[in-house]
């Protein structure tokens, strides 16, 4: 007898379309900051702007690994009423018009508290194609994992300047793309980043063809240049979250010149919008 039972997609497969065409961009925000009606057109306007991939940050209440910034941005989420639930709707009313690649970035408790299976089914059934969970270990993802796979999310990992011994293991396990903090400490703009990349990205490439994008710290053009000529995406969060604060609700156009101005930056030949590629 023929088994015709279909394979199961690879987690998070549509994440590969954000590096097809070179150096990706990837930006980052609060959702429900300030409201999360003001979010879904920020994201909206992102993408028209060039945005690959958009990182969505669901609200925590002790986010650890986040500067001011952010940790002001999550308080003023959550004082707003953002809950998961509300994230989640959010990106069901955003995915039917792109199939640009969308990713949450959260807490473990987030997740653990919804309840990972009914956490990652809604996941599965609004698009959402990774998470991001900063607090996670790689040595403990065992437990959520294999849920977050079964449902084609992919569980992305993180590795910092000093992850050099665990850097073969967590790469050659990676999903969708490896995230490479470009500095220690917690994300915020930085002036200057004075890391060494270079061997931690070649080691990267070594064990595996998943991308590596680098993120923390990067603010401006030409940050995002430097660090785009050796990495395969540029993550800004911070530098956008900021924006948003200044701004409140009347961020669209200050989020559309800042992204286009980085995209121009990291590929100068295809700064033209992506609004053609992300509505594919």
């Amino acid at each position: 007898m023929t088994d015709t039972t279909l394979p199961m997609p690879r987690p998070g497969a549509r994440i590969a379309r954000a590096f097809d065409h070179g150096t990706a961009f990837i930006g980052f925000l609060t959702a429900g900051d300030p409201t999360i009606e003001d979010s879904e057109r920020f994201i909206r306007t992102m993408l028209d702007a060039g945005c690959d991939l958009i990182e969505i940050g669901i609200p925590f209440s002790d986010p650890i690994a986040e500067g001011p910034v952010i940790q002001e941005a999550d308080l003023r989420s959550l004082q707003a009423g953002t809950t998961t639930d509300t994230v989640i709707d959010m990106v069901a009313r955003l995915r039917p018009d792109t199939e640009a690649p969308l990713v949450f970035m959260t807490y473990y408790n987030v997740a653990f508290g919804y309840g990972l299976e009914r956490f990652f089914t809604r996941c599965e059934e609004t698009g959402i194609d990774g998470i991001i969970i900063p607090d996670l270990p790689y040595e403990e993802q065992a437990e959520a994992r294999p849920i977050a796979n079964a449902h084609g999310v992919a569980l992305l990992s993180m590795v910092a300047p000093t992850s050099q011994e665990r850097l073969r293991a967590i790469a050659g396990q990676a999903e969708g793309f490896l995230y490479v903090v470009s500095s220690l400490g917690v994300t915020g703009v930085r002036d200057t980043i004075t890391t060494n990349l270079a061997p931690i990205l070649q080691t990267v490439h070594a064990v595996t063809e998943i991308p590596a994008a680098v993120g923390f710290g990067i603010s401006t053009p030409e940050q995002a240049a430097q660090i785009g000529s050796e990495a395969d995406g540029v993550i800004v969060g911070s530098a956008i979250v900021r924006l948003i604060a200044e701004h409140g609700g009347e961020a669209d156009g200050p989020l559309r010149d800042y992204v286009t101005s980085m995209v121009r930056a990291i590929r100068p030949v295809d700064a033209k919008a992506g609004s053609d590629r992300n509505a594919e």
